[in-house]
């Protein structure tokens, strides 16, 4: 494995050809989003000249590859990050439950909270969102489809997720002037 500061790179060879897999900096939870087949220094001409084959392709170990890209030490170290700060997104998403109800702050903290656990490729967000608000995992899917019906957050259908509307992005920018201000804060 090869890393720098843009991603990780995992290489394996397959018969004539060399197969690059690279991730990017952050949290490894798919494939690789660049594969290049080049070939071998060592490869005989013949091979080449043939091409690379679709043996070649079904050869790919791209679950070995993902496996090793995981475990790189660049990659728990950005999970960690973000699991932390996805941690602090729902811990304030309880505070404004807890002190407001559902109210319009409480619905933006929680969809921009939950949409970013989906995009970090979390494979339960309702439940680690639930443990973060202190509440039961089908509250958080009822105050979801709140927030889906109030404008806040839209749907991806048969996918956790969504896209924040620019109503909720209205109202975190809000709270991010207010706080800078001396003003609410979580």
């Amino acid at each position: 494995m090869e890393a720098d500061d843009s991603g990780f790179e995992i290489t394996q060879q397959q018969g004539a050809w060399v197969v690059r897999m690279w991730w990017p900096v952050g949290p490894v939870n798919g494939g690789p989003q660049r594969i290049t087949i080049e070939p071998a220094e060592d490869a005989p001409a013949r091979e080449v000249a043939r091409g690379i084959s679709t043996t070649v392709l079904r050869r790919l170990d791209v679950a070995a590859a993902l496996e090793l890209a995981k475990q790189a030490p660049e990659a728990q170290r950005t999970l960690e990050e973000v699991a932390g700060k996805l941690n602090g997104m729902g811990g304030a998403a309880g505070l404004a439950l807890e002190g407001e109800g559902v109210s319009e702050r409480y619905l933006a903290l929680l969809v921009a909270t939950y949409t970013a656990m989906a995009d970090f490729g979390a494979p339960a967000p309702i439940p680690w969102l639930a443990r973060l608000i202190c509440r039961r995992p089908e509250t958080v899917k009822d105050h979801l489809k709140r927030a889906r019906r109030d404008g806040f957050l839209t749907t991806v259908a048969g996918k956790a997720g969504g896209e924040l509307t620019d109503k909720a992005k209205a109202v975190l920018e809000e709270m991010t002037e207010a706080a800078s201000q001396g003003g609410w804060t979580t």
